[in-house]
Order: structure tokens, then sequence, then C-alpha cells
């Protein structure tokens, strides 16, 4: 089959050269498409894929801004492959990336999958901190990271590949940002597709990003949920309530500690003990261990603060999701 490498791109001409370059490395042999779409940039990447032009099968598209969901239908609307495989542009793709996609559509074909992300050793210590707390069984479950002990998977846009007809049935992502890759799997899921894990077809997430940017993004995550669930009531999960009912009994056990009861504090001090344990011997860093400390706190905090003024607005006072929080949709 043809794969076609679907890749939106707003103003990172830098991102997408270190991407091209990992895809000249690739061990995979058999003919496919790279076709790049820039959503409206006033810094394009065009001479970057031209200089890429006589190593790679590589496709340039300038359109203006309307999100990378609707980036990515386009892409998939102009490819020629009959498999899409989506991938953000701030990724580096390992040299047996599409080799491994293959194998295991090859071993066990599905409609739609989704790959980890990892961190490459030349990341700063953030960016590794903020992957550790993105991705591990401790905060997320595992469920962006390499856990397959979950119900039903949902790929991430940074990685994923959907074929062309399950692309054509849904009609592809949504105007909702972030948030538009769980509604697509569970539309695929309504539809009678499949999704699952490829723990193999890892790329290396970059994720540039401080942590403000961090904390604007989990909180829009936290926001997105509570529409989810309203759209999709069936697959509401009281997980989605963790980091929201974190941070409530962090202040609570804050508040408690005041009138001099103390048990409370140190489960939530002992907790980030073992981040910091568990980081520190994962990356090999007592100053990533002490970022992920942080990189989890702004997690928590942010999702959960932006859960419950979605679930507020959203399910108790019934607003309209995009009159309540515009800056979540793309027109």
């Amino acid at each position: 089959m043809l794969f076609s490498l679907i890749i939106p791109v707003f103003n990172r001409p830098d991102e997408v050269e270190e991407l091209l370059e990992s895809l000249t490395l690739q061990t995979y042999k058999d003919r496919y498409e790279i076709v790049i779409i820039e959503d409206g940039s006033s810094i394009t990447c065009k001479e970057v894929v031209d200089s890429y032009s006589d190593k790679l099968n590589i496709s340039y598209y300038f359109k203006a801004n309307s999100g990378p969901g609707d980036s990515r239908n386009y892409g998939m609307k102009i490819a020629k492959g009959d498999y899409f495989i989506i991938l953000d542009s701030d990724c580096i793709i390992p040299p047996h990336y599409l080799e491994s996609v293959d194998l295991n559509l090859k071993k066990s074909y599905v409609d739609c999958f989704g790959g980890p992300d990892a961190a490459l050793s030349s990341f700063s210590d953030v960016q590794k901190a903020i992957n550790f707390s993105m991705t591990s069984f401790l905060t997320t479950g595992g469920v962006r990271g390499k856990s397959e002990k979950i119900e039903k998977f949902q790929p991430r846009s940074f990685n994923m590949g959907i074929s062309k007809k399950a692309f054509e049935s849904s009609e592809g992502f949504g105007h909702i940002h972030p948030g538009e890759d769980p509604d697509l799997s569970i539309r695929l899921w309504k539809l009678g597709f499949s999704t699952k894990l490829f723990s193999d077809s890892f790329v290396y997430h970059k994720r540039r990003i401080d942590w403000e940017k961090f904390h604007k993004q989990v909180n829009k995550f936290g926001k997105c949920r509570p529409i989810l669930d309203l759209w999709h009531p069936e697959y509401k999960k009281v997980t989605f309530l963790f980091p929201s009912v974190f941070m409530i009994g962090l202040a609570l056990s804050l508040f408690l500690l005041l009138l001099g009861y103390s048990v409370g504090i140190y489960l939530y001090i002992l907790y980030f003990i073992i981040i910091f344990i568990v980081s520190g011997i994962q990356n090999r860093s007592f100053k990533i261990a002490a970022f992920s400390v942080v990189a989890v706190f702004i997690q928590f905090y942010g999702y959960g603060s932006g859960y419950l003024k979605s679930f507020l607005k959203v399910h108790i006072l019934k607003e309209d999701p995009k009159k309540a929080f515009p800056e979540l949709f793309f027109k």
C-alpha cells in the first residue's frame, strides 16, 4: 500500500528541516509520499521543502490558516496514498519508523493506529521533563506512552495513521483544537472502525515549549474533555476527573495542615518524591527529575482547572461550547 505522510506546519521551517532530514534516513524501501501543508504561515518552509525535492517524494501546499485539523483534512484530500500517516512538524522520525508501521499493518491490519512519543538525548531538560510528565504511567497511566493496558487506544495526531476508507467515512478531523484527536477516534469507533497502539512505531516528539506554553496547552486539554463528554456521553470515564480531584485534594490537604492534620500533605509529598525518583532513574539526571516534579504539578493544575471550568459552563450552566470557549474552535 502507498503511504502518504501528512504534515501540517505553521511558522516552523526549522522543525520541518529536522523532520525531513530524519525521513531521508528511513530503512523503509517502498515508495511513499510526503505532503506538507503550510497553514497560513508568515514564515514559510517552502525553501526547506524545495531543498529536499531531489531526496524525497515531496509536495508542498500553502493555504489560509484554519487550524491543524482542517489542514490535515486538506492534505488527506489531495494525497495520492491509500493510507495516511499524520505527523507533527516538531517530530523527528527514527530510521525504523515506516518499516515498523508497515510490518505492524501486515501483521494485524487496522484502519487507524497511533504510536507513542519519546525524547532524544539532544532535547532540552525541560523538554525531557515534559515528555516524562506526558507519557509516564505515574501521570497519564502511560496512555500517551507505551502502555497497551487500556480499553481502547485513542491515537494522537503527532503520530497517527488512518486509512483512506476511514478518513472518507468519518470526514476526518473536526474543528475543535485540541480535542480533535479523541473526537475522531470515537467517531471512528461509532462507524465500526478499530484503533490500535503500535508500541514500537514511536517518534521523537520535540515539543518546542516552555512552562507557560505547557500550562496553556494542558489547560486547553482540560477544557476540551467535558465538551467531548457532552458530544460522546457513552465514552465518559471517571478517570478524566482525576487531575481535578488531585488538585482539590492538595488544596484540602494544605488547609488541614493549618489545622494540625498532616497525613494528607505527607501523601502528596510521597507522590512527588516518587515522581522525582522515577524520572531521575529514567533520565539519569537530578535536574530533569526536579523539572519533572514541576511539569507534573503544572499538568495536573492546568488540566484540572480547565476541566472544572469547562464542566461548570458546559454541563451545569448548559452554555454552548463554541460560545463558552471560542479559543478552542477554528472556523
